[in-house]
Parts: structure tokens; sequence; C-alpha cells
């Protein structure tokens, strides 16, 4: 196996410090060792430029477009809105990359295409030509994150978010069946996308997030960014992301009231204004972007994933576990992961159980947890097994198994 690959990305996956980044520069990694890569991407901070002459030491060539500010992405999406068209398509829809994507196509030199989130799908459909393998990696189904917006907002933007999550959807089902396989996060999440898309289920499989255990490694000595004297709990996230600001607003009004003795930190880039005000409760420190979020980990008492709305396996919990740490995690953040609930990680659901759990921790009710935890992330999500199944994926031999039954096989 190997050749020339095409590899599209919706944001540039470099420095792998964020869960999209992590996932995407693992693979892109991964499949440099014997494809020759060309790799297509859209940057939407400014400072991400300075990160493409490291991406050209690993790929053939770095094709990197500004997609502009925030602002003009979403004014972009509104002007391209069509019936039964996603707003999130128009997001990161850039000409210049798709005419980018198009001569390399056209030129016939490519082995393989490799595309990371639906949002690029659109710049390879309809591109099928004997020996091309296309594989597409939706990592989530995204569209149940804008039905889940959906349940939970007031109108004008209930409505929005669910027109989102029925046109995403729609959109997920038809580029599924145009690619040559789709891949998903986990197992959970690629049964509940063939659920959604039957037609599919033949074609979607899953590759596991992983873990590089040598960065997250608890044995190394770090200084404790903590002050002393007080127990630390500490969720690690981008603060700007929707289902991580209101997993700490709930956390930091509903759950730390219950807990007296311990300091809950809140840390990750670009804490949005709710976020920042959540610094004016006793207790709850905002650290906005840190140089490295290991030592955070490595001396908190408990890290807490509270999350109400995930979807596939969250790199903040698999982290957590891996610099041996006690974690509580919602039901929804330890879907997917290969653990066992009461053993590996403790699962609560609701502010009265979080806190008891939490409460149940820094008392020393589970002295086995952390260690367990690091087992398990050990025995279950290292990259250097779980990108094992993107090499069978990318396998362009006749598709007589599925890939689960290859890899049993």
């Amino acid at each position: 196996m190997g050749g020339r690959l095409l590899f599209l990305c919706h944001r540039i996956p470099f420095p792998p410090e964020k869960g999209e980044k992590i996932r995407a520069w693992h693979m892109l990694e991964h499949l440099a060792r014997d494809w020759a890569i060309d790799l297509g991407c859209l940057v939407d901070d400014r400072a991400d430029f300075d990160h493409v002459p490291a991406l050209k030491q690993v790929c053939a060539s770095v094709e990197a477009r500004w997609t502009g500010t925030r602002l003009q992405a979403a004014s972009r999406a509104l002007m391209q809105v069509r019936p039964g068209r996603p707003l999130s398509l128009g997001w990161f829809r850039d000409p210049g990359l798709r005419a980018w994507t198009a001569e390399h196509l056209a030129g016939g030199r490519h082995d393989a295409v490799f595309v990371y989130s639906s949002a690029m799908a659109p710049y390879v459909m309809g591109a099928q030509r004997p020996g091309l393998r296309r594989v597409l990696d939706m990592v989530d189904v995204d569209s149940e994150k804008w039905r889940a917006y959906a349940t939970s907002a007031r109108p004008p933007m209930r409505q929005v978010w669910a027109r989102e999550a029925r046109t995403l959807l729609a959109f997920e089902r038809k580029a599924a069946a145009d690619f040559e396989r789709t891949l998903f996060v986990s197992a959970a999440e690629a049964e509940h996308f063939s659920a959604l898309a039957p037609e599919c289920a033949g074609k979607v499989d899953h590759v596991d997030n992983g873990v590089e255990l040598s960065r997250f490694d608890p044995d190394v000595p770090r200084e404790n960014p903590y002050p002393a004297g007080r127990r630390a709990l500490v969720f690690t996230g981008t603060m700007d992301y929707r289902p991580n600001v209101e997993a700490v607003s709930w956390f930091a009004r509903e759950v730390m009231p219950l807990i007296a003795d311990a300091d809950f930190h809140i840390v990750g880039a670009n804490p949005s204004p709710a976020v920042r005000a959540l610094a004016q409760l006793r207790g709850v420190h905002v650290t906005g972007t840190v140089p490295d979020v290991r030592p955070y980990l490595a001396y908190a008492d408990v890290a807490v994933a509270p999350l109400r709305i995930a979807r596939g396996i969250q790199n903040k919990v698999l982290e957590a576990m891996a610099m041996a740490r006690p974690v509580v995690a919602s039901p929804e953040a330890f879907e997917g992961v290969r653990a066992m609930a009461g053993r590996d990680v403790l699962v609560a659901q609701g502010a009265f159980e979080t806190a008891q759990r939490v409460r149940e921790v820094l008392d020393g009710a589970h002295p086995k947890l952390g260690a367990a935890g690091r087992l398990a992330v050990l025995s279950g999500h290292d990259w250097r097994a779980t990108l094992q199944r993107l090499d069978l994926a990318m396998d362009p031999t006749p598709d007589r198994l599925s890939l689960r039954e290859r890899v049993v096989a």
C-alpha cells in the first residue's frame, strides 16, 4: 500500500493542541509513512500560517487557504444558503482550494484521497475513477450535534439549528454513499450513523481516537501550577466551543456549591465572555491559553467532563486518564471510551450525583481509579494500535469483507 495521496482538511492539522487537530495530525503523520501527501487545508487563525513549514516537512506539498474571520465565514455561509443546503458547507467553501483540488484530481497522479470532516466532502464528491480510493472521515455524526442544540434553544435559533440538523444529515448520507469508505471516531458513532443511513451501512466503519502516551506520561516531572493548600478540579478544552461552555457553566453554578473544599480550574484557549464571567464565582478560576495543559492534569485531584452535548470520543477524557488522574464524566462524555465505568472512570449524571462522585474521590474512596484509567487507555487508545484500522480503510483491495471482518481475520 502507498503511493500519492490527496489529503483535505477543514482546519490546518497542526499544531495538535485540540480535538479535531489532534486526530487529523495523527492520521496525517501516520499516512505520511507510506504515502506522498499533497495537503490542502483551510486556516481560520492567521498565526497558524507559521506552522505551514512544519507540515511541509511531512508532506510533498501544502496548500493552506485563509477562510477569513468568523464574521466573514458566517456571511459567506449565509450568502450561499440554498433550499436543502446546510449552512456549514458554505462556511468551509473556498474557491481557491476547490480549484487547487480539481487541478490535482484532473492530473490523475493520485492513488487515493483522504477527506477529513464532512464539510470538505463537496471538494471531491463525484470524482470517481478506476483505481482512485476515496475515504471520508466524518469523525462524528455532526448533524446530531445541531439536533441537540435545537432541543435546548429558543426560537428563532431552534428553527435554525433544526434546519441545519435536517439538511446536514441528508448531506452526510449523500456523502457516505458517494465515498468508497466513511469513518467515524468510535464503533458507537459508526453504528449510530448506520442506523440513520442504512443504505450506507456496508461502507461505514470507525477508527478510534488515541492518545500519544509518551507525551501524556504521568511519571514525567512537572511543576505544580495550582496554589498550595487547595484541592483542584480541572476541565480542559477550547473554551469558546459551545458544548464546553455549557458544561463548565453548569458545573460551576450547579455542582461547585455542593463541593466546599476544592477549586474548579477551567483550562483552555479562547474563553468566551460567559466562561470569563464564571471567574467571579467562589472557587472558580479561568486560565485562558496555557503553554502546556499537562501540568494542570498531572496535579489535578479530579478531572471532570460534565458534557451534556457530546459526540464521539472526548480527547479531554482520554488525556486525563492517560495522566492517571481520576475522571468524573457525564454519560455523554464517556460514550465511546474503551473503559469500564466504575473501575476506570466514574460516570455521573445530574448535579447531586456528580458532586457525590467528586466528593468520593476527594475523600479517598477510589484510590485505584487513576491507575486503572491509565491502563485502560494503554490497552484501548494507543494511537499506534488504533491507526491500524486506518491502514485497512485505505487499502484499495476490493471490499469483499467489511473492515471489521478483516480486522478479526
